[in-house]
């Protein structure tokens, strides 16, 4: 955008009122980092980060709300009816020594110095309307030709904050970029230094790049040694070759062509990440020469268990991914009495995704009966929806009866009314007109009789 003939970025109104507020005092204010970015590219920032000469004191005395957010960093944020803006004095880094964090940071009154603490040239960009765009190290030029390039010498910047490593990969697979070739031997050379990242942010920076429309830019972080550091079962499936009519990929390829496939839902992308890790494990090849993998669901869930609990995540994330992982290859006959059983196993919420999973898988394989696998998933899918349409039971809070209501006509609580709801449950899954409580009680009766 440009405005008289100069670069103009559209700021919010409370940008605009803490720059101006700090300009007006005698200081220097910048948006900066990746709100000019962001903007450049014609996309709504998610944050507005402002860069300053004032020190934290000076910034806390010009405004009526503030709490230190990282004082010890220069960093102050700026209440604004009720909205937080980071303002941070410009500075320069000192040691980092555990490869994420400096060991102090000195406050300088240069904004040169302060850009050049940064990772990326995109990123090291400062805005005013004052004074426009503030760009010394090629950060425009690189955004026009879609390069991701560090700022300065890439060891030196990623030795500073290894966790740059994996912030260059996710900014490829979100903007569509290229890494610049310095910064790949950089990130090459400096990969072994991932150690020292905490799960969490690996964990978030890995869900980023899972949900851009480049997840398969997960084979470039391979490629330059970068996930064995942090996820060393990616590399196994690599390097695993399926020999098989039904596959025309490696258990990697075959993956990230997976991931391709499915909606950028953190969940389902992250299953589709998951499905296949234990297929190394397990494969096995005929006299023949046809590759199998019998019961890699089985140790594909055991390794996503452990990789997810590894990257510290959440319980609900941990039972949706590994039970979508577990059931990615449970096929079903099409026919109703199977789907609503299916429904039951894997879950109502999940089977949806289940067959989102199932589809993506298949479209990952080669071209050997894939129209047949398709017309099976999409079958299941339509009985799936007049399943739901006519509100058949599939689990046991949907019987027309429950212990209660047993109790009362004279079945004693305890480990057999457990078995006789289950068998209830099993009979109206396979006959959903069953499901009326006089129905049903009278099947109970039936059995209690056969019993004795």
């Amino acid at each position: 955008m440009s405005k008289s003939g100069r670069l103009y970025i559209a700021m919010p109104d409370r940008v605009k009122q803490i720059i101006g507020t700090l300009r007006g005092a005698g200081f220097e204010a910048w948006a900066v980092g990746g709100c000019v970015r962001d903007s450049l590219l014609g996309r709504t920032p998610e944050d507005w980060d402002i860069t300053t000469s004032a020190m934290p004191e000076q910034t806390k005395a010009l405004f009526d709300r503030t709490f230190d957010t990282g004082i010890e960093h220069g960093t102050v944020t700026v209440l604004l009816d009720g909205e937080g803006f980071e303002v941070t004095t410009y500075r320069i880094d000192g040691v980092y020594e555990d490869g994420r964090h400096p060991r102090e940071v000195t406050f300088t009154r240069s904004l040169r110095e302060d850009l050049l603490r940064r990772d990326f040239t995109i990123n090291a960009m400062a805005y005013s309307d004052e004074e426009g765009l503030v760009d010394l190290f090629g950060g425009l030029a690189d955004l026009a030709d879609h390069v991701i390039r560090c700022v300065g010498d890439a060891r030196a910047r990623f030795s500073e904050d290894a966790l740059r490593i994996l912030r260059g990969i996710r900014f490829a697979a979100q903007l569509g970029f290229a890494l610049e070739d310095k910064t790949r031997e950089g990130m090459r050379a400096l990969a072994p230094t991932l150690q020292k990242i905490s799960a969490e942010r690996i964990q978030t920076e890995l869900v980023k790049t899972l949900l851009s429309d480049r997840p398969d830019l997960l084979r470039t972080a391979w490629e330059l040694g970068i996930t064995k550091w942090f996820l060393p079962e990616f590399d196994r499936i690599m390097e695993t070759t399926q020999e098989t009519p039904h596959h025309m990929y490696t258990v990697g390829e075959h993956t990230l062509q997976a991931l391709l496939h499915i909606r950028p839902d953190r969940v389902l992308r992250l299953a589709m990440l998951l499905h296949d890790m234990g297929k190394p494990d397990l494969k096995t090849v005929d006299a023949d020469g046809v590759a199998h993998f019998k019961k890699h669901a089985v140790r594909s869930e055991e390794i996503a268990r452990a990789v997810l609990r590894r990257l510290k995540f959440d319980n609900d994330t941990l039972r949706k991914v590994t039970t979508l992982v577990y059931y990615h290859d449970y096929r079903m006959p099409v026919r109703p009495a199977s789907v609503r059983r299916a429904m039951h196993r894997i879950g109502p919420d999940l089977f949806p995704l289940y067959l989102e999973v199932r589809r993506a898988d298949v479209l990952a394989q080669s071209l050997y009966m894939r129209e047949e696998k398709l017309a099976d998933i999409e079958g299941a899918a339509r009985l799936y929806r007049e399943i739901l349409d006519r509100a058949e039971c599939v689990t046991q809070k949907d019987l027309a009866v429950n212990g209660r209501d047993l109790m009362e006509a004279g079945f004693a609580p305890g480990k057999e009314m457990g078995e006789l709801l289950r068998e209830l449950l099993d009979a109206v899954i396979e006959e959903p007109a069953l499901n009326t409580k006089e129905q049903l009680l009278a099947l109970a009766e039936g059995k209690r009789i056969q019993g004795q």
